[in-house]
């Protein structure tokens, strides 16, 4: 078979047909790139000096990877955004936890030491988070409707400067609520379009469930599920108008140029779903429904890309049946969450975005040869019949020895071309 350009061999992956070879993607969205820390001891394995170093997304201390790391892996993917965290002049510096120098986004203020570790400030001094000495990310500490009337749920949208994943956004920043954005986003996604051979990746960063949270905390939401499901409900449908919304906005802007569409929710833990498969039938499933529907009838011909961590076995098939075309991080090392079973059951509808390898215990404590090992069998299950884009199982975290990070892409590739043995 010819050798195919990054953005066929995803297309065509996603048709669920064989390209050349498995695509890759790293970095191309918040979900599947990797940490400050091992990206900062990757470079220095290679002996690569200088060039910027960007943490474009402080909270979870995420890089944004640099060209040569997007050209030496043949990367095939790319963040819709990417060009807004190019332009350093402005940022800020940071070190990082091994005390390496990065450069920071200008919007991210009101950082403070405290004990060693660091604590995130709102303009009225309320703490919205912290990353305590020896930790790799912030945590929320604050919930602006923790405590609030349910009159108060029809509003959301004032109380989200004070939520920390809004506070504290990656790129673009602030500038995603200015009004000239919507230009300047067609203009960066055009001409990666015409300019690139990338597969474009929009990460829109919408949730519903996980909005909800942020909000209100999850305790509350939980018991808010099963003791006042309607007020909940109230605020879930004000969160989806505003995610349609920004989807109008957005798509408005971008739809000619891109072709994935990623939104979030997480619903699973290690062993099984955070709320009952029943309650997500009757609570979610109509609303991530009509978020699904709306894009497709925006954009016809993107595909949805839902980031949703955890053992999810028992909703996939919900998922498809609203239209879902991708999962991702595919958490291979929770329950009921095997690469084989998944591929069997689920491959004809699903493209696998993720589950190359384990990064719960294999990429950070296993040994090369283990990662290879482990590569090699996940490529073997996802891979035959396409549905499939190799990346990890979520981001590369602070801890993982780069000699391990280095494997993995050696072992992918090796057995990346088609037919995968």
């Amino acid at each position: 078979m010819a050798q195919m350009t990054p953005r066929e061999r995803v297309l065509k992956a996603l048709r669920h047909q064989e390209p050349d070879r498995v695509p890759l993607d790293s970095a191309g969205c918040s979900a599947t790139t990797i940490a400050a820390e091992p990206y900062a001891k990757l470079k220095r394995l290679l002996g690569i000096t200088g060039g910027p170093f960007i943490v474009y997304d402080v909270l979870q201390q995420l890089a944004c990877p640099e060209q040569w790391y997007l050209d030496r892996f043949e990367v095939d993917v790319i963040d819709a955004t990417r060009e807004f965290s190019l332009d350093t002049s402005q940022w800020q510096d940071w070190e990082i936890s091994d005390g390496s120098i990065a450069k920071i986004p200008p919007w991210i203020r009101n950082l403070e030491r405290e004990d060693g570790g660091w604590v995130f400030r709102a303009a009225d001094g309320t703490i919205l988070g912290r990353m305590p000495a020896a930790r790799h990310f912030f945590d929320q500490v604050h919930w602006p409707l923790a405590d609030a009337g349910v009159e108060e749920y029809d509003h959301p949208e004032r109380y989200m400067p004070d939520m920390l994943w809004a506070a504290m956004a990656r790129h673009p920043g602030p500038l995603a609520r200015d009004p000239a954005y919507p230009d300047l986003l067609r203009k960066a996604t055009k001409k990666l379009y015409e300019t690139t051979d990338y597969a474009v990746m929009l990460n829109t960063g919408l949730s519903i469930f996980e909005t909800a949270q942020f909000l209100r905390r999850t305790d509350n939401v939980l018991m808010d599920l099963l003791t006042d499901r309607k007020n909940l409900e109230r605020l879930l449908d004000r969160i989806l108008e505003m995610n349609l919304a920004a989807l109008d906005r957005l798509l408005t802007a971008s739809g000619p140029y891109i072709h994935i569409v990623k939104v979030n929710d997480d619903w699973g833990m290690q062993e099984g779903l955070l709320i009952s498969r029943e309650l997500f039938r009757r609570v979610f499933k109509p609303r991530h429904r009509i978020m699904y529907d709306f894009i497709k009838q925006k954009q016809p011909g993107v595909f949805i890309f839902l980031h949703s961590c955890g053992s999810i076995y028992e909703v996939l098939g919900d998922l498809i049946d609203i239209g879902l075309d991708i999962i991702n991080p595919v958490q291979t090392s929770a329950a009921n969450m095997e690469p084989e079973r998944l591929k069997r059951e689920f491959s004809r509808h699903l493209t696998f975005w993720g589950g190359g390898v384990d990064t719960q215990r294999v990429l950070p404590f296993g040994t090369p040869e283990e990662v290879e090992a482990d590569v090699a069998r996940k490529m073997r299950a996802f891979a035959p019949g396409g549905g499939f884009v190799f990346t990890q199982s979520h981001n590369i975290a602070p801890g993982v020895p780069p000699q391990n990070v280095l494997a993995m892409f050696e072992a992918f590739e090796k057995h990346r071309d088609y037919p995968v043995r």
